[in-house]
């Protein structure tokens, strides 16, 4: 992996150069192992919080991790094309529009002491810019080159806060074209409701029962490209305790070998019906 300013990102994209970065202020990262018909994305993978930023919130970094994905991009890493937010959705939140992406209060709790400056805003909403503008290249440039494209949007949710059973995984698809890409969506749906899982968990997939797809990152994506198709795939937090921030490691590895093959598959199932 190579630290890269956008220009060069972009750059590279544009050229077709095969590339492993992380933007040059260190918000994402990027990985192009081949240009493929389909990329993978976790926005909300990240954790970092700027130390500027400490003493002014009123979160503790376990609050701030409870409301994080973390090992969504773990889940998809081995793919051709991944995208992933390195920076806490506490700072900004890469799965909201510009204008609401700086939180003033998060689930209920006010977040900042006072408020945020426009010099840190401006900050923060510069990474966010910088993001969408590589993720809009990658885009263009896949539906360039192969006319439509999938991409993976994965997350993950909290489901002790439920006061009912939740599905292992909620597939959010509200603004998404569903007469178009309906079949695509159940297909989805049905291959990762047979997912086997340790500790006899069960793989329940379930369409808009807990989220709705309703994310900037599909949105944006959706509303600037007509040929691709965006999957908002949340995992419930079965792979961790929520409560005591402790990870899996033997189910996070059982989703993300599954999901190996369970991508590409579906990938070229999408990709063989556009031809």
């Amino acid at each position: 992996m190579t630290r890269l300013p956008i220009s060069e990102i972009i750059k590279n994209i544009k050229k077709e150069i095969i590339f492993e970065a992380v933007s040059e202020d260190y918000s994402f990262t990027i990985k192009i192992d081949k240009y493929v018909p389909y990329a993978c994305g976790a926005v909300h993978h990240g954790h970092q919080f700027r130390r500027e930023l400490w003493n002014n919130c009123l979160h503790t970094e376990y609050d701030r991790w409870f409301e994080e994905d973390p090992c969504t991009k773990e889940f998809v890493k081995t793919h051709p094309i991944v995208i992933a937010g390195c920076d806490s959705r506490f700072e900004y939140d890469l799965n909201r529009d510009p204008s609401n992406a700086i939180y003033e209060d998060a689930w209920g709790k006010k977040l900042w002491k006072t408020p945020l400056d426009e010099k840190n805003k401006r900050k923060s909403l510069s990474k966010h810019d910088a993001f969408y503008t590589v993720v809009h290249a990658l885009i263009k440039k896949l539906e360039e080159k192969f006319e439509h494209v999938i991409v993976y949007d994965m997350h993950s949710y909290n489901w002790k806060r439920w006061d009912r059973e939740v599905p292992v995984i909620n597939l959010g698809t509200s603004n998404i074209d569903n007469q178009r890409f309906g079949h695509f969506v159940e297909t989805w749906r049905e291959s990762l409701s047979n997912l086997k899982l340790p500790h006899a968990i069960e793989s329940t997939s379930k369409i808009n029962d807990t989220f709705q797809g309703n994310g900037y990152f599909l949105k944006y994506i959706t509303s600037n490209f007509t040929n691709t198709l965006v999957l908002a795939t949340e995992f419930k937090k079965i792979y961790c305790d929520e409560l005591e921030q402790i990870i899996f490691p033997e189910v996070v590895h059982a989703i993300e070998q599954q999901l190996q093959s369970k991508i590409k598959e579906h990938a070229e199932e999408f990709v063989k019906a556009h031809k």
